[in-house]
């Protein structure tokens, strides 16, 4: 399928691909619609369902197996088996094919919707909210056309099918010559967990909030303090750390702004995704982040970070330190 309208950097805008998942509720009632939606730059393609069964001994009951793609073997998720949803048998259901976090995957789905130019202030934080699928996988909602498209985290998804967390047993690999102090913008509180116990491991002191806007805020804050003090930005702040993809602001519209206040412009940003592609590379430089990987390299965060401060620093002169 064609994913291919390219949205201006910094305009704070995504594509959803909108997909739904019909609920069985009995042979004398209509089927109970639950629309969902994911962020098109993740689809490969939309492919008809090969009528995979349910495998016997599979470590989790929504694994249907395994099919060819290409040059792919991909494993193929009943979506509606992992959220919950009791789904109303058809002849023509699809799989949604994704690529994201280095794996390709496959989604069984009733059916797809199309695709919507989505602004990030129009999606609705789930905060006190619990979708009827009961799932914590919702990472916002989005109003269309009378009805509600639930945004799935697919990360949350495959992480809980194939755990693979950092091990903190273990020394970390890098610890800060002094205490940094960084602030971190991520919509999944999973995430936001393992990144502040894997900055603190390595002297990295975080503040952590749920979105672009938290940050935005905790960022204007920071530039009145250092301005009201009058003390460099460096005395609160040595970092930026955000996802990309977040209700409210992305990660580039936060770092254009902080890129364009005179105050802050100097505090190195670190912006990461499931989806490091080149088209999001070339994004993130044109806002000024100063890297950007992907979430399956978040354990070097802490050595990034340093070198991002040393370098910094390393440019002052000796009148600025």
């Amino acid at each position: 399928m064609d994913t291919g309208i390219l949205l201006e950097t910094g305009t704070n805008e995504l594509e959803i691909l909108e997909f739904h998942i019909d609920a069985d509720k009995g042979s004398a009632l209509e089927p109970e619609r639950h629309s969902f939606g994911v962020n098109v730059a993740k689809v490969m393609e939309v492919i008809e369902s090969p009528h995979l069964e349910p495998q016997p001994g599979a470590a989790h009951p929504s694994f249907r197996g395994l099919i060819p793609l290409r040059n792919h073997i991909l494993p193929v998720i009943d979506l509606s088996v992992w959220l919950g949803i009791e789904k109303t048998p058809a002849p023509l259901d699809n799989v949604i094919i994704t690529e994201f976090s280095k794996t390709v995957t496959g989604f069984v789905v009733s059916g797809v919707t199309g695709i919507h130019r989505v602004g990030w202030p129009e999606v609705i934080p789930p905060d006190g909210y619990m979708p009827k699928t009961g799932t914590q996988a919702i990472i916002g909602l989005v109003e269309r056309e009378g009805h509600f498209i639930q945004l799935l985290d697919l990360e949350t998804i495959i992480a809980d099918l194939s755990p693979d967390e950092i091990d903190f047993s273990t020394p970390p690999k890098v610890m800060a010559p002094r205490e940094l102090k960084a602030l971190v913008a991520d919509d999944s509180a999973t995430i936001r967990l393992m990144l502040q116990k894997t900055l603190e491991r390595s002297g990295i002191t975080p503040t952590v909030v749920g979105n672009g806007n938290e940050a935005l805020s905790a960022l204007r804050q920071i530039s009145e303090r250092a301005k009201a003090e009058g003390r460099p930005v460096s005395d609160f702040l040595d970092i930026l750390i955000s996802d990309i993809e977040m209700p409210l602001m992305d990660g580039f519209s936060l770092t254009k702004y902080l890129k364009h206040d005179p105050t802050l412009r100097d505090v190195p940003v670190i912006l990461y995704s499931s989806i490091i592609t080149d088209e999001l590379r070339h994004k993130g430089d044109s806002v000024g982040a100063d890297m950007q990987i992907a979430k399956p390299d978040l354990e070097r965060l802490p050595e990034m970070a340093m070198q991002l401060v040393a370098a910094r620093e390393a440019k002052r002169s000796p009148a600025d330190v």
